[in-house]
């Protein structure tokens, strides 16, 4: 890539060398890196194109579908609620939502599911997508579940149930689905490009997600791991521009906070920041002590499908994972997406980052992590 736009503070060249090479190196198509450190933002670059088919170009503001980051914005109004004093994480979700203690889910607590322990990574139930898009029949489906082993004795990825149990004890506690609280609480006060259900008004303006070739596809559709990214196939995956992909303005409108946020790099970065420094001088959103408790590792090794991807989880973020995702330390929280995405935070190196791309080239590709190792370089790790 012989150039992009943005620029970045003097100490921080070497985020921007990365950012190149990765255009020279990987199939990238179009691209964003923001950091801030210290509550300031030292690095903003994008570049490339939002839009193969038109050759559009990525802009600053540009937002695209970054999946399972979504899961970060969800776990920090959890955070938030229990730093208030109005969740607590270690009570049985039944507290806050009744009709969920039933069928062997009674002892289940926010802070199982926040860390994959709750034994519901999938429903029985199929649904369609019109339902899954109305809410009410998924929290009806949960309310019928049995969990798949006793709650917390094992852990598995809880994908998209993930955000719709936390999700609706949000909503149990303040009236607000977690997409619509997530804006109220955090996104719009702060101006975030971050969204659970985008906007119509965006919809254009977003970058268009394309398949890397030969990207591993999921095995066949009776197989754990794919129910529970398509939602027992109501949601196409990895297929993007059909009906029901993640190109289809009815799937990127609807609330489906597990896996379907839609976001600026400079949005997720800036959520980050926020949480652990505050951003130009303001009050940082979760204080040492919220910190402290997410970052405390619940899950790792293998799960319960026997897989062991390197993965350590704290209640509701991905925790610095050498072998998997590395960040910067043992307050480094996060979340990454399944096109590449990722975007994380930590208070120790008072850093929030965030990598985006509309080449969906795998799960925990290198893009973002030879992007942290820059970071870190800059910072004299």
């Amino acid at each position: 890539m012989s150039s992009y736009s943005g620029w970045v503070d003097e100490g921080f060249g070497g985020v921007a060398d990365v950012f190149a090479r990765n255009f020279e190196e990987f199939p990238e198509l179009g691209a964003a890196v923001t950091v801030f450190a210290g509550g300031r933002k030292v690095v903003e670059l994008w570049g490339g194109v939002a839009d193969e088919g038109t050759g559009r170009g990525w802009q600053r503001d540009t937002v695209v579908p970054v999946f399972s980051c979504a899961k970060g914005l969800v776990s920090v109004c959890a955070h938030l609620l229990a730093q208030e004093g109005r969740l607590d994480l270690d009570a049985p979700v039944s507290r806050y939502w009744p009709e969920f203690g039933r069928y062997g889910k009674e002892a289940i607590t926010s802070r199982m599911v926040l860390g994959h322990r709750a034994g519901v990574p999938v429903l029985d139930g199929v649904l369609t997508f019109g339902e899954i898009a109305d809410w009410a029949p998924v929290i009806r489906a949960i309310e019928e579940q049995s969990p798949l082993w006793e709650p917390d004795t094992s852990y598995e990825y809880h994908g998209h149930v993930f955000g719709f149990l936390i999700g609706e004890v949000i909503r149990r506690i303040t009236g607000h689905t977690p997409g619509a609280y997530f804006r109220r609480a955090v996104g719009d006060p702060l101006g975030l490009r971050a969204w659970i259900g985008l906007p119509g008004a965006e919809m254009d303006g977003r970058a268009r997600l394309v398949e890397a070739e030969g990207r591993p596809g999921l095995p066949g559709p009776e197989h754990l791991l794919t129910r529970i990214v398509t939602m027992n196939g109501a949601l196409v995956f990895p297929g993007l521009d059909e009906p029901h992909g993640w190109n289809d303005p009815a799937l990127l409108g609807m609330e489906l906070p597990g896996a379907g946020a839609t976001a600026s790099a400079s949005g997720l970065a800036g959520l980050y920041a926020a949480a652990v420094t505050g951003i130009e001088g303001g009050r940082r959103l979760l204080t040492p002590e919220t910190v402290a408790d997410a970052v405390r590792e619940l899950s790792s090794g293998k799960g319960w499908l026997g897989f062991d991807m390197g993965a350590r989880w704290g209640s509701g973020f991905l925790l610095d994972s050498p072998s998997f995702r590395p960040m910067l330390g043992e307050r480094s929280f996060g979340n990454d997406g399944a096109g590449g995405q990722f975007a994380f935070g930590d208070d120790e190196f008072g850093v929030g980052f965030a990598y985006v791309a509309n080449r969906m080239i795998g799960h925990g590709d290198a893009r973002a992590s030879r992007l942290v190792a820059a970071v870190r370089g800059c910072l004299g790790g």
